[in-house]
């Protein structure tokens, strides 16, 4: 079992929807967490449309901040567009996924970087049943 952190600037989009995603494709198999080194007040709106479309609801997340116990928790750490904001720590194994930011976006593009964050997500889960 590993245990995967997705973090992004604000906690409310990207790293969001990876986490539930994750969470739905990995079952009992991996754990997932999402954290922003700024978290926003709450989740983008149009990412809980997005992730409502596939019966995944994400409304009641509340973003949060991302803390010293989450980095000694992960074994593989997920940044997305957080740059010099995402601490590093040694012997974790890190991955950076280059996505837009939905925040703001239209619906159509929200789906762009849903259905590109659940790729990337099945292609990191089966990295990690390599590994098991």
């Amino acid at each position: 079992m590993s245990n995967v952190l997705f973090v992004c600037i604000q906690n409310a989009g990207r790293s969001q929807m990876a986490e539930a995603l994750f969470e739905r494709s990995a079952g009992n198999r991996h754990a997932a967490r999402s954290a922003g080194s700024r978290p926003a007040a709450r989740v983008h709106p149009e990412v809980v449309e997005a992730m409502a479309e596939l019966r995944i609801d994400v409304a009641g997340n509340v973003p949060r901040r991302l803390e010293d116990d989450d980095m000694a928790w992960a074994d593989v750490v997920v940044t997305m567009g957080c740059g010099d904001e995402c601490p590093y720590v040694a012997g974790k194994k890190y991955v950076d996924w280059e996505l837009d930011d939905p925040a703001g976006r239209p619906i159509e593009q929200v789906r762009i970087v849903r259905d590109d964050i659940g790729r990337r997500v099945n292609d990191l889960l089966a990295e990690l049943a390599t590994r098991s």
